[in-house]
């Protein structure tokens, strides 16, 4: 009979760098050498960028020098290979904002995901323009901040948004149908940290009452778009993507509805591949491991 392992603690090993022989087997090695077991591992070779990318899980028990210390001893391997590289410990739970404006069916999704520990993550607060959802945020015991915003008090609207991430050391802000168009300023100050969904009719039908005017256009495909918010707006980095066949026979409310739905899994599995440090960004890009 084969006992299993038990581990103390499981940490997972984001890395990208130019592409080169040996990283694989240098890591493996350093793992080995550290007293680590991998338990998970990834890596995609970008022949067009020339750029690598790997994920890796490992547990660690009693004997395995901590974080700190691993971060330290990795340092050489990362600097002979040219590396971004991030250790991160499932044991922390990232904590999250999610903004949003009147239309809260993302939001109740996300909430309930994380009620049941589909998500797992922290939600440190909601922030609104609109106080649509303050019944819904006190379901589910979640602070809620209501920053009504004119175009007038927009950059101080977004100063105190900013604060209360600073303040509740946010690490990744849900925009979950927020209906509002952040500043490149605040853009760049959370570079990567910043997720979107909409429907993929854009750049197509934009404004007011999208569904009904694919509606008029007689469209048979509609879908929905998880992307990093970047100051180009909706042309950020994308995360995932579903569509799904619509016919003639279906009115403008009826798209909204699949619409609705296909905006929840987008986003919701999204935001999980972000918690889980799934998504490594380069450039416009973003390398997904499933």
């Amino acid at each position: 009979m084969i006992k299993q392992q038990n581990f103390d603690q499981r940490y997972i090993l984001n890395l990208s760098c130019p592409d080169q022989m040996g990283i694989v087997a240098d890591v493996a090695s350093f793992l080995a050498q550290q007293g680590c077991n991998i338990l998970e591992s990834a890596q995609f070779d970008d022949e067009l960028s020339g750029q690598f990318f790997m994920r890796t899980v490992f547990g660690t028990d009693e004997s395995t020098p901590n974080k700190m210390n691993l971060e330290a001893s990795f340092g050489p391997i990362s600097k002979r290979f040219s590396m971004k590289w991030q250790l991160h410990d499932q044991r922390n739970k990232p904590r999250v904002l999610i903004m949003v404006s009147k239309p809260g069916h993302c939001l109740n999704d996300l909430l309930y995901r994380v009620s049941i520990g589909a998500l797992d993550m922290d939600v440190v607060g909601i922030i609104s323009n609109h106080p649509d959802q303050q019944s819904r945020a006190k379901f589910y015991g979640v602070p809620y901040h209501y920053l009504p915003i004119t175009a007038k008090t927009k950059i101080n609207q977004e100063a105190k948004v900013l604060n209360i991430i600073e303040s509740t050391n946010t690490e990744l802000i849900v925009l979950a149908r927020y209906m509002q168009i952040l500043t490149a300023e605040t853009c760049q100050k959370l570079d990567g940290r910043i997720i979107n969904i909409h429907h993929s009719f854009l750049p197509g039908f934009k404004g007011a009452k999208p569904y009904h005017q694919a509606y008029t256009k007689g469209v048979k495909l509609i879908g929905a778009t998880a992307h990093y918010v970047t100051p180009n707006l909706d042309e950020g980095p994308i995360i995932d993507q579903e569509t799904t066949r619509v016919t003639h026979a279906q009115t403008p409310e009826e798209l909204e509805r699949v619409g609705r739905d296909l905006e929840n899994l987008v986003l919701a599995r999204a935001v999980r591949y972000h918690v889980e440090q799934r998504v490594l960004i380069h450039q416009d890009r973003t390398v997904v491991f499933y």
